[in-house]
């Protein structure tokens, strides 16, 4: 009874933010709120584009039009609460509030980590055994792998959040983060957190290792295959993989420093989960638009298509 009643004595939790400077929150409200409009719109922009057309037959296009719609997700679980909060004296988060961020920010991160391994996994079919990859990478399998994704993010999600919903909160409740997480929550409660911060890195941190080290291992094996391909062949397959492991290295890297880590905060900590909660969002979809033709191409057809529906109606 007396656990309940320390567990509950807070209910909202006060955030820092990025800064305490009044005329630096203003920059920051304006800067963030570009990147978030300039976010939203490239993505869904994607999103649009490949469905409207027939790139969405190709599991290429088709993952990544997934993987847009995430980031827009991901993105707006963190980044909207920062905007308004630089508005703000005072910035807080109620308890329940809290747990829900913590909760988005895991769903879709670990959605996102496993549709990465996907995508890695769609270029090695693709490069590795052309002849066969209509034949492997059918409708049915590319539905099933993004499904495993997302129930992978949920089911990583759920088991952090619980234990989460387990810590006594009793006295401090000022988070020195522009969002809630893991490791400034496990530094708050009013108890030994150092197992939990052990299975959080286990968690968290071991998943984003094994992607990334699944990764490699995909992309060392796709780059010695391409010895027996053509010079035309190797540059094609070289420009799609540059963009994804691009992709793969902006958030799994800075993943892997917060979370594969003996639980503590760091003052870098803030920068670093700025770069993959809000930098990586935003520039996916400039790295895949302005590297690949056939989306740039995609784009100019559908708007020259709408500009032609709209002349048609006036």
């Amino acid at each position: 009874m007396k656990y309940m009643k320390n567990k509950n004595n807070v209910t909202e939790f006060v955030l820092r933010g990025l800064t305490e400077n009044p005329k630096m929150e203003k920059i920051v409200f304006v800067v963030f709120f570009v990147i978030y409009i300039i976010t939203v719109v490239g993505n869904v922009l994607i999103v649009i584009t490949i469905t409207a057309s027939p790139l969405v037959g190709s599991p290429m296009y088709f993952f990544l039009a997934c993987l847009s719609f995430i980031d827009v997700c991901y993105s707006s679980v963190s980044t909207p609460k920062l905007i308004v909060g630089s508005l703000r004296k005072r910035k807080t988060i109620p308890f329940n509030g809290c747990m829900t961020q913590v909760f988005g920010e895991h769903f879709f991160g670990g959605a996102e980590v496993i549709l990465l391994t996907v995508m890695a996994y769609d270029r090695y079919v693709a490069i590795c055994k052309p002849l066969h990859y209509t034949t492997i990478m059918n409708r049915k399998l590319c539905g099933l792998l993004v499904g495993v994704s997302w129930v992978g993010g949920f089911l990583h999600a759920i088991i952090q959040i619980l234990f989460m919903f387990q810590l006594p909160f009793c006295g401090p409740n000022i988070i020195d983060h522009f969002m809630c997480d893991l490791n400034p929550l496990l530094k708050l409660a009013c108890t030994d957190t150092h197992t939990l911060g052990l299975f959080v890195a286990a968690n968290s941190g071991f998943i984003c290792l094994l992607s990334f080290l699944l990764l490699l291992v995909s992309y060392v094996v796709i780059l010695y295959s391409l010895r027996t391909h053509s010079l035309e062949g190797r540059r094609k397959a070289l420009s799609t993989c540059a963009s994804h492991i691009t992709v793969v290295v902006l958030p799994l890297v800075p993943c892997i420093f917060v979370y594969m880590r003996p639980a503590a905060t760091l003052s870098v900590d803030k920068a670093v989960a700025l770069f993959y909660t809000i930098i990586t969002p935003v520039l996916n979809p400039l790295i895949y638009t302005f590297r690949n033709s056939q989306m740039k191409n995609a784009i100019v057809k559908l708007c020259s298509r709408k500009f032609i529906s709209d002349d048609k109606h006036i």
